[in-house]
């Protein structure tokens, strides 16, 4: 034991400056406002899986179950397409037509599924992402030019939809900062993609699309005339102007569009991952028939969704706003407040929270789809399987896609020139992969036994004609 003698003198204590209180309660409320998704979230898929855990034990509650639990990739995909400027579009459909494009939502149905169906059963057959088997079996140069064009569309799209969200928060709390909004919900977005476990972010992502309810609930809230509305989508009155063009080129663009093509495929492969089959040798084992049923069951269920939500977000638009003269919605918060007059506070609300919940799931699906293209055109380690320190490079374009995004609330960029470059740069890229995609999924050497059918062919070749028209429209807009 130490005697009094041999205890050094204590170190003479440092004055620090006292942090400003301003600074701490700025401090305080970045956290919170960063922390406050995510709690709500991880909240939401406690309480669900409360729920479903304490349903009676009969044959509907087991099918609903086994159900829930087949939905994976294809459901998240297909919530991702109604993402905050898709949102918008659909509202200025119906603000400016009436019901007059509901016939849309059933016929973009058949294509956005089968061409969904065909990317994962690429990444489930073949083991890689969409990406990783183009730079293989066709031109490398064409896919770093579409990988650039892809990372731009992107970057606009996540700008716009921060800067809806935040909007769409604003509705909700007219007393929060617009700038600190856009900051939090991109710093939130990057944590949930760098920081959160695969097994858990899928999960998440999975829980969020559920938000997509609250169109459907909005729009039942509106007292719509159903049958007026369905008689309209299955017998429509086309009527095909130069405007008529240009807005269904623009609900082609959102609603098949490439991001999605990459991450579902990716996300495939992302799943056998998790199942314990890291290599590419094992993930090339022969795929199950019950492993492409269920894997169908999920892209057209995903894909069923989001076409039944374009559907409610148009006829809502089309039967509040189209007949008060309500005709040119720029944003989807716009929409929002615009429908508050006529059909009510609820329908406003659950406007304004389907934005910002479907922001949060697409906002991540955008960035990462970006980096898992660039990461296997140019063969680097890829996968959000990966932690940040195993794979800098693929989570290095997932920070930078969020901070163009980002960046681009800053410098003065109007959203919707946003989305129009947005929808230019999809409309080029998007024919392109569609013919990868049906050529890939039509090889027999490269799919085996599950090469498509000769109607999911002649399918894929319609949706990659129609969305060349839709491409070549787009770019009309911008001359």
């Amino acid at each position: 034991m130490k005697s009094e003698k041999e205890i050094p003198p204590a170190a003479p204590e440092l004055k620090t400056a006292a942090t400003p209180k301003h600074h701490l309660d700025t401090d305080k409320l970045l956290t919170k406002g960063v922390e406050l998704p995510a709690i709500a979230l991880d909240k939401t898929m406690t309480a669900g899986q409360q729920f479903i855990h304490s349903l009676p034990e009969n044959r509907v509650s087991r099918h609903a179950k086994n159900y829930w639990h087949t939905l994976g990739p294809g459901l998240t995909t297909g919530a991702s397409d109604d993402d905050p400027s898709g949102i918008a579009t659909y509202s200025q459909a119906g603000a400016q037509h009436g019901f007059g494009f509901l016939w849309l939502s059933l016929w973009t149905f058949p294509l956005m599924s089968t061409v969904q169906e065909m990317c994962a059963r690429i990444g489930m057959v073949t083991g890689r992402g969409l990406a990783g088997n183009i730079r293989i079996y066709y031109s490398r140069r064409l896919l770093k030019f579409i990988t650039l064009l892809l990372f731009s569309a992107n970057a606009f799209n996540i700008g716009a939809d921060l800067g809806a969200m935040a909007k769409a928060a604003q509705l909700l709390n007219p007393s929060l900062k617009f700038w600190w909004l856009v900051v939090g919900f991109a710093v939130f977005s990057i944590m949930l993609q760098v920081l959160t476990p695969y097994a858990k972010y899928a999960r998440y992502l999975k829980w969020l699309a559920l938000v997509l309810f609250s169109y459907i609930i909005s729009a039942l809230l509106a007292n719509i005339d159903w049958g007026q509305a369905i008689h309209q989508t299955l017998f429509p009155d086309i009527s095909l102007g130069k405007d008529s063009f240009l807005l269904i080129a623009a609900i082609l663009g959102t609603t098949i569009s490439p991001y999605l093509f990459f991450w579902q495929t990716s996300q495939e492969v992302e799943e056998k991952i998790k199942d314990g089959k890291t290599t590419l040798r094992m993930r090339r084992s022969a795929t199950a028939p019950e492993q492409i049923k269920k894997m169908r069951v999920d892209v057209w269920s995903g894909m069923f969704l989001s076409n039944v939500v374009m559907f409610f977000i148009i006829a809502v638009s089309g039967w509040v706003l189209f007949p008060n003269g309500i005709t040119n919605i720029t944003s989807a918060a716009q929409a929002a407040e615009a429908l508050r007059p006529f059909a009510g506070d609820a329908t406003y609300f659950l406007f304004a929270i389907g934005i910002i919940g479907t922001g949060l799931l697409a906002i991540p699906v955008l960035a990462a789809s970006s980096s898992y293209a660039i990461a296997e055109s140019l063969r680097w380690k890829s996968g959000l399987h990966q932690t940040l320190r195993q794979a800098h490079a693929f989570y290095g374009i997932i920070i930078m896609s969020m901070l163009v995004g980002l960046g681009l609330n800053f410098v003065g960029i109007d959203p919707i020139k946003a989305l129009i470059y947005s929808a230019a740069f999809n409309g080029i890229v998007a024919p392109f992969v569609l013919f990868f995609i049906v050529r890939l999924s039509s090889n027999k050497k490269v799919m085996g036994h599950w090469v498509n059918r000769k109607t999911t062919t002649v399918i894929g070749w319609i949706t990659t004609t129609i969305m060349a028209l839709a491409g070549a429209a787009a770019l009309y807009t911008m001359l």
